[in-house]
């Protein structure tokens, strides 16, 4: 019996403890990218990468990682474990944000100065086509079926539905101004997509590329013109959207199934981009102005740390 006990004790022990995780977030004016252990709560270490790198994302295999060096006009490509570079990718002038495929075969990079998405084999490093697109697109993502490459265009205030196979625009959705981040939800059948100007987030029905709902964003003693949509996530369930409010310091807890807003949560200055843990227990934000990164605990809708990372911290990805 006494054995018995000490093994439910230990399995109960074991089953508490939380699995380590990286976060890896990139410093534009450090040149830099920040490696982060959140769950001690600390920086571990700052690694110099190339200039102004801004857009990160892992391979999803999670042993590479990719950010966009923009003053490098490079995406470069790092070994997520020693952090040495690899190789650059061919990705035009300027990227500041991308996608990848769930395959991790292709990225699609946003060419901001050029009007242009550049397709890029993983496979084989190589560029395969530019897609013309509106004026100015930034905001990228790929279809969890990986059917469709959607761009968000700033100045044209459109979302671009290119088809991942033809690489042809196949449909053009007129959304609220100045479209910044777009992301799908798990079962592929919406995209949400923020306003900047608007201080709104649209949901699009993917199956007729038109606006189901329009969230819009309103908080007590903050002025409206502070209240600017920037990165959007919804969690696995579908249960819950977040989005970054840029310099009103906010991120909007929204439920996703009714589309309201139930909760503004303070976090650091200008919040930029957002992104999970692995279970989905927590989120992390980057706060460019404060230099920091915030963490939420998603269970109880709390800010519940802050870690100083450098200057200007962009964007983030977490390692498992």
């Amino acid at each position: 019996m006494k054995l018995k006990a000490i093994l439910i004790a230990g399995l109960l022990f074991h089953s508490t403890i939380s699995y380590s995780e990286t976060i890896f977030v990139t410093l534009e004016k450090d040149n830099a990218i920040a490696v982060v252990d959140p769950i001690a709560g600390k920086l571990i270490k700052t690694v110099e990468i190339g200039q102004r790198p801004r857009g990160i994302a892992l391979s999803p295999d999670q042993k590479s990682l990719y950010i966009a060096t923009s003053d490098d006009d490079a995406v470069i490509i790092v070994d997520a474990e020693t952090l040495k570079l690899i190789d650059k990718l061919p990705s035009g002038e300027d990227p500041e944000t991308f996608a990848i495929n769930s395959d991790g075969s292709k990225m699609y990079v946003s060419n901001e100065d050029d009007n242009q998405i550049t397709v890029i084999d993983l496979v084989n490093h190589k560029a395969e086509k530019t897609v013309s697109v509106g004026v100015e697109p930034e905001g990228i993502a790929v279809s969890p079926n990986n059917e469709w490459i959607v761009s968000a265009s700033e100045t044209t205030n459109m979302v671009h539905w290119i088809d991942a196979k033809t690489l042809e625009i196949k449909a053009n959705t007129l959304v609220d101004p100045r479209p910044r981040a777009l992301s799908f939800t798990a079962d592929g059948k919406q995209l949400w997509v923020t306003s900047e100007m608007n201080s709104s987030t649209m949901v699009i029905d993917v199956a007729t590329k038109e606006i189901l709902h329009t969230i819009k964003f309103s908080i007590p003693a903050v002025g409206q013109e502070k209240v600017q949509p920037v990165g959007v996530v919804i969690d696995a369930l579908q249960n819950w959207a977040y989005v970054a409010l840029g310099p009103s310091n906010r991120v909007a807890v929204i439920n996703a199934k009714t589309y309201q807003v139930e909760k503004y949560l303070l976090v650091g200055a200008r919040v930029w981009n957002l992104a999970f843990s692995p279970n989905q227990e927590r989120l992390y934000t980057t706060n460019g102005v404060s230099h920091d990164i915030s963490l939420i605990d998603t269970q109880n809708h709390k800010v519940t740390k802050s870690i100083a990372v450098g200057r200007y911290p962009w964007g983030l990805a977490v390692k498992k």
